[in-house]
């Protein structure tokens, strides 16, 4: 990391509580934050599109992982305030079941129950405050590997600023993850070099799909995230029903710029 982030990560850590239920997971040089180009966000879109149907029916299961370092407070915060957009785009679909995974501190990376409904999650969310560290992608990619083998899961989401690893070492756990089918919808605050890269092949690996944000796009970041919500549930025949309610603006935009082949 940069001598800059470092300083910013390596503070007086705040006061946290463990999220409640949670248990232990199995277990650069960056440039100025700049929103994501519609290039971006068409090319996010495209690659939702290409994926395989979902196949399954019933209640679909997403990992929602984050960066929970010291510099992603205002972005847990976001998030925090958009999770339960995702439950309410599936709530007709079948369901969703969602699992928080979070990395912080020296080595800690937690991962919360399963939970079935935004109250809960929210519950756990609230629970979890910053604190310095460097990132442990690749226990988050190991974490959900080992959770799809006892059940499937549909979508890995992950939202994150860098990446402090080896990226050889995530392709290779990113291929794990691809042969078991889940594709891996990567979320990046600003432009660091290094992570971009890097999300950007995992994305690849996992047949997911890459996106940067930064702070003044919580609308495009909510739309994202419902989309990838509905399609972890119900796949594109789930977007389509979904763009029909008052609350499919989401899947309306996602449906708008999908091309088909």
């Amino acid at each position: 990391m940069s001598s800059d982030k470092k300083e910013t990560r390596t503070r007086a850590p705040s006061p946290a509580a463990a999220a409640s239920g949670s248990v232990p997971s199995a277990a650069s040089a960056g440039q100025a934050p700049a929103p994501s180009s519609s290039a971006d966000v068409d090319a996010f879109l495209a690659r939702v599109k290409s994926l395989s149907p979902q196949t399954t029916t019933g209640r679909g299961r997403l990992v929602f992982a984050m960066d929970a370092t010291m510099s992603r407070q205002p972005t847990w915060d976001m998030a925090l305030a958009l999770q339960a957009e995702m439950f309410h785009a599936v709530a007709e679909v079948g369901g969703l079941d969602v699992q928080l995974v979070f990395f912080r501190g020296a080595g800690e990376c937690r991962a919360s129950k399963w939970v079935s409904d935004p109250d809960a999650l929210a519950g756990l969310m609230t629970t979890v405050q910053c604190r310095g560290g460097y990132t442990q992608i690749g226990k988050i990619l190991s974490h959900a590997r080992q959770e799809t083998e006892k059940r499937k899961v549909n979508a890995l989401v992950y939202v994150g600023d860098c990446m402090e690893e080896a990226v050889d070492d995530l392709c290779g756990r990113a291929g794990e993850l691809a042969l078991h089918g889940v594709p891996v919808f990567l979320f990046q605050e600003g432009r660091d070099r290094a992570a971009e890269m890097a999300f950007r092949e995992i994305a690849r690996l996992t047949k997911g799909a890459w996106c940067a944000f930064d702070q003044g796009s919580a609308d495009q970041l909510r739309a994202l995230l419902r989309a990838v919500a509905v399609y972890a549930s119900g796949g594109r025949a789930a977007l389509q029903q979904l763009s029909a309610t008052r609350d499919g603006t989401g899947a309306r935009l996602l449906l708008t710029q999908m091309k088909r082949d």
